[in-house]
């Protein structure tokens, strides 16, 4: 009589790595859905709970940030017992599919690649107007100002920390949490985009979701550094600016990754920017580095290619291994 308990026990990781895996293949193949994304009506409900719950106050921000993390996760765990009381209990690959769906609605990977490549093209062609018009769309930087090797810098840095939070950081929660802990992640993701800057407004209001997405960010933030060390061209040099000039970067998750990636592209990041409305005075990153150039956008999303490929493999054998133990 334990046989089958134990069998049924371990189905849980096995269906963890196959939603994980699937949720990678979709968002590779299919990308973000251009209306109606799970994310986008996230980000809604959270402006208006947002709306009836500003205070300037830290509280008031930790009660929105525990509300909408709380109601993600919540869904998120009720789509994916659907399948356990329907017909497709006894067929796995089924099952997988509500917790799949839930990873690819996390993930922007491909989303990221073509943005990102969009900016490149438009650099390449000379055309500084709808460079900067695109960027926006990458990060919140000021572009009105950037000549074309900002505009390359600005988006070989958004790909380097868009890797840790879009890419690999999902993956790291889908693998430990299923899909209620890659919703909840990717909930925390979006409401420090939203409200965890240093504005007026969100200075304390938004000072949970900011230190809850340091937080929930940084083991994805060190495997795509590492990963970035073992999958570009100069693994010596991205180990050595990640130790060195990481930890110097205001953010102890973005600093680490566009450390690596600069070391390991050959690139010198960082420095002085224009973000939110505030000029900002960055750290250099890999100083022996040459400045971006349009052409390594391309670098920069082949690498990042290669890291979501090798961080999927690993969280897809890390969900198994519970299963495996038992």
């Amino acid at each position: 009589m334990r046989a089958p308990q134990t069998v049924a026990r371990g189905r849980g990781p096995a269906l963890r790595g196959q939603a994980l895996v699937l949720g990678y293949l979709a968002d590779l193949v299919v990308g973000d859905p251009r209306r109606g994304h799970p994310v986008a009506g996230f980000g809604r409900i959270a402006a208006a709970l947002e709306r009836r719950l500003w205070r300037d106050s830290r509280a008031a921000g930790a009660a929105h940030v525990a509300l909408c993390v709380a109601g993600a996760a919540a869904a998120a765990a009720a789509l994916t017992a659907l399948p356990a009381a329907a017909p497709t209990r006894r067929r796995p690959a089924a099952r997988a599919l509500p917790a799949a769906a839930v990873t690819w609605a996390a993930l922007g990977g491909t989303s990221l690649a073509r943005e990102a490549l969009r900016v490149a093209r438009a650099l390449e062609s000379g055309d500084l107007a709808t460079a900067r018009a695109l960027l926006p769309r990458l990060c919140g930087r000021d572009p009105r100002e950037l000549d074309a090797d900002g505009l390359a810098r600005a988006v070989v840095e958004s790909v380097a920390e868009n890797t840790s939070d879009a890419v690999v950081g999902a993956l790291v929660w889908a693998a430990a949490g299923g899909a209620p802990g890659v919703a909840a992640f990717r909930a925390v993701n979006t409401l420090d985009a939203m409200v965890g800057h240093r504005s007026p407004r969100y200075l304390r209001f938004g000072w949970a979701a900011a230190r809850l997405d340091d937080l929930v960010g940084w083991p994805g933030a060190r495997l795509t550094a590492a990963l970035a060390v073992c999958a570009g061209p100069r693994p010596a040099a991205a180990l050595t600016a990640w130790r060195a000039d990481g930890p110097r970067h205001p953010s102890p998750n973005a600093g680490v990754v566009e450390a690596a990636f600069a070391g390991a592209l050959g690139l010198r990041l960082g420095g002085t920017l224009s973000y939110g409305g505030r000029v900002e005075h960055r750290p250099v990153l890999n100083a022996a580095g040459r400045p971006p150039r349009p052409a390594d956008v391309a670098r920069a999303v082949a690498l990042s290619r290669r890291v979501g490929a090798l961080a999927t493999a690993l969280c897809a054998v890390a969900a198994l291994a519970p299963g495996r133990a038992r």
